[in-house]
């Protein structure tokens, strides 16, 4: 990686530290140094992206081509630093980080190979407003740095927001994103292959009604990718 004698000058000024243990970052590092981002917990899913636990939540749900989560995610773990800087610090540089980082290891597998669009699961306008930015579009952005496939945000709309997903039960989850997503243009999606991206995964209830929004475009096919899967 090129590092500009910029960089050199503002990481000397006000150093930067690893999201997950602290310690200051070199030039070349992003967002997590050497050493946590070696031990980042992998699933590895994208060696078998027709069958693996996260894509195992859609069967029978929704009609999907494949899924795959980058880590197993567990809250209040080190690796939650990560996700919760990412959403709460107004740090959208951590996902573009962690996308292109996704991209980089995913697509050795072919993980991307097949697709044609990104598309970020939409936050709704009072989310965004309050946080400054869409994670997961920020994601997405990453993704599309290494990828170069196009990311797609206007597709799809979240017409409101009811409460967090964080201490709902599985049926709550599903009770409280249903008939949440809206399409607003169809017409780009027909007959492409898009992969929706989000931050983490615990259910799949908000996929599953992304997904159910856009399942009835004619010749589209639908993957699913996120950064984390929780635990269960």
């Amino acid at each position: 990686m090129n590092v500009s004698w910029w960089t050199r000058i503002l990481d000397f000024i006000s150093p930067r530290q690893c999201v997950v243990c602290g310690k200051r970052l070199s030039p070349t590092e992003r967002s997590l140094c050497s050493s946590c981002l070696l031990h980042l917990p992998r699933t590895t899913y994208q060696f078998t992206p027709t069958d693996n636990p996260m894509a195992q939540l859609f069967w029978h749900l929704i009609p999907i081509q494949h899924a795959a989560a980058f880590i197993y995610y567990e809250p209040h773990s080190e690796v939650a630093q990560v996700v919760y800087h990412m959403k709460y610090a107004d740090r959208p540089d951590i996902g573009e980080d962690m996308g292109r980082l996704m991209a980089v290891e995913m697509q050795q597998a072919g993980f991307f190979d097949d697709i044609d669009l990104l598309v970020p699961v939409p936050l709704s306008r009072k989310r965004q407003r309050q946080r400054g930015y869409n994670q997961s579009e920020r994601l997405a952005q990453g993704i599309s740095d290494i990828t170069h496939l196009p990311v797609v945000t206007k597709a799809l709309r979240r017409k409101h927001f009811l409460q967090s997903q964080t201490l709902l039960s599985r049926q709550e989850r599903q009770k409280n994103v249903a008939d949440m997503f809206e399409l607003r243009y169809d017409s780009m999606l027909q007959g492409r292959h898009v992969l929706l991206i989000d931050d983490i995964c615990t259910t799949g209830a908000t996929l599953t009604a992304c997904a159910d929004t856009l399942k009835d475009i004619p010749g589209l096919r639908i993957s699913i990718l996120t950064f984390g899967l929780t635990k269960s």
